[in-house]
C-alpha cells in the first residue's frame, strides 16, 4: 500500500490531525481501467457525520466501538455504507497506569511490521463548501486480551483498535456491511510488543489509541 507525502502529514496523528488511509475509490465500479482497486488519501482523525454543522465532533468519534457501531448516531451511516479503510500505522500509545503513574507505552508488531487498523472513512462538506476526508478507528473490547488488558487506569473498561492481518486487507475493504462484523476480533497477544517510554518522550496530551503514522 502507498499513501500520499508532504507536509500536511504528521508524524504523531492526534484527533482532528491529518493522516493517510487506505481504501477502495468510490470510483472502482464505474468500469474504468484506469481507477486503481486501492487508493491512499489524506484524512481528518476523527469521523464527521454528514449532518454536523462543523469539526469539533473529532475530538469524539476517533474510536468506533464495534458493539455499537451499528447503532450509533456518528457511525451508522458509514458502517451501514461499509465505507471501510484501513489505517496504516508504526504503532499506538497507551497509557499504563499500573504502577500509579502515567506510563506512555508504545504498542507495535513484534516482528517489527506496520499495523493496519481496521477503519471507517467518510467524506464531510463543511457548510462552506469545502470537501473533508475524516476516519475514524475500530475498536474491541480488551478487558481479557493478555497484552491490552494492562492500559488505560483502573477501574476502566480496556480496549483495543482491531488490528488486521495482511490477509485480511482486500476482505476488509470488500466486506458488506452484514459481514463486517466478522473482523471484529482481537489481535492475538503474540503478535503484540509493548514497550514503556519516558514520559518526556511523550506528547503532553496524548489520547489513547493514537496512531503513530508513517511519513
Amino acid at each position: 500500500m502507498g499513501w500520499p507525502s508532504g507536509d500536511v502529514l504528521d508524524r504523531d496523528v492526534f484527533p482532528g490531525r491529518f493522516a493517510p488511509i487506505v481504501r477502495r475509490p468510490p470510483e472502482l465500479e464505474s468500469g474504468d481501467e484506469a481507477v486503481p482497486e486501492r487508493e491512499a488519501v489524506v484524512a481528518r482523525f476523527g469521523l464527521i457525520p454528514f449532518w454536523a454543522t462543523d469539526m469539533r465532533k473529532v475530538k469524539l468519534t476517533y474510536n468506533a466501538r464495534s458493539e455499537t457501531v451499528a447503532t450509533a448516531r456518528p457511525f451508522q451511516a458509514a458502517w451501514k455504507k461499509a465505507q471501510h479503510c484501513i489505517v496504516p500505522a508504526e504503532a499506538i500509545y497507551e497509557p499504563d497506569w499500573r504502577s500509579n503513574v502515567h506510563v506512555p507505552t508504545r504498542i507495535s508488531a513484534a516482528d517489527g511490521s506496520p499495523l493496519a487498523i481496521a477503519g471507517l472513512w467518510n467524506t464531510w462538506h463543511s457548510p462552506a463548501g469545502e470537501r473533508v476526508h475524516t476516519f475514524t478507528l475500530m475498536t474491541v473490547n480488551a478487558d481479557s486480551h493478555p497484552v491490552m488488558c494492562n492500559y488505560h487506569r483502573p477501574g476502566e473498561e480496556k480496549r483495543m483498535v482491531v488490528l488486521l492481518d495482511e490477509s485480511q486487507y482486500d476482505a476488509w475493504l470488500d466486506a458488506p456491511a452484514e459481514g463486517s462484523m466478522d473482523f471484529m476480533q482481537a489481535c492475538p497477544p503474540e503478535r503484540l510488543a509493548a514497550t514503556g517510554e519516558p514520559v518526556e518522550r511523550a506528547p503532553a496530551k496524548a489520547v489513547p489509541q493514537t496512531a503513530s503514522l508513517f511519513d
